[in-house]
């Protein structure tokens, strides 16, 4: 199976961030430089975490990562409110948000690598809290700015397994 080229990942999501932060939220991210987490290393995190999950022949998960406060900035400008803490609205903003983005650079991915779909997004809000992937061996980490605050943006995408015994394999059947 081909081997997804890292600048095809990382090209795909500058747009898309670009595009969705300006249009849905009327604000630019600005990217910083990428780079490669070898390992799938686990680190502890301290915000919010949004992910969704990417199946089809290849397999993976997008993450969106922010501090409250910039949850409380996305949010507001996404729902045209003011947000002081990180409630229910907000958490559901971020998890849209990751779901836009997301959802974007798996159709730039589907050129290469056939038909993906998307799960639905899952988000976490908490102080000293860890992650982990089964089987993930790296992450691509996609940082940006936006409106003086860090957002960074991470992908691991691997071909699905085949071998029955190794997990399972989603199979998209159209009517």
């Amino acid at each position: 199976m081909q081997e997804l080229p890292r600048e095809r990942v990382v090209a795909a999501t500058h747009a898309s961030m670009e595009m969705v932060f300006s249009t849905m939220l009327g604000v630019a991210a600005e990217p910083d430089t990428s780079q490669l987490e070898m390992g799938g290393s686990m680190e502890t995190f301290n915000g919010v975490m949004a992910w969704v999950g990417i199946a089809g022949k290849w397999t993976g998960t997008g993450r969106l990562l922010v501090s409250p406060r910039m949850a409380c900035i996305l949010a507001g400008h996404l729902l045209m409110s003011t947000f002081e803490s990180v409630d229910e609205e907000v958490l559901d903003a971020v998890a849209e948000i990751a779901n836009m983005v997301v959802g974007n650079v798996k159709n730039v991915l589907e050129e290469d690598l056939g038909q993906l779909c998307l799960s639905v997004p899952t988000v976490i809000y908490g102080k000293n809290y860890m992650t982990r992937s089964g089987k993930v061996q790296d992450w691509l980490v996609i940082p940006f700015q936006c409106l003086g605050e860090s957002i960074e943006f991470r992908f691991c995408l691997m071909p699905a397994p085949t071998n029955p015994r190794a997990g399972f394999r989603i199979e998209v059947h159209h009517l």
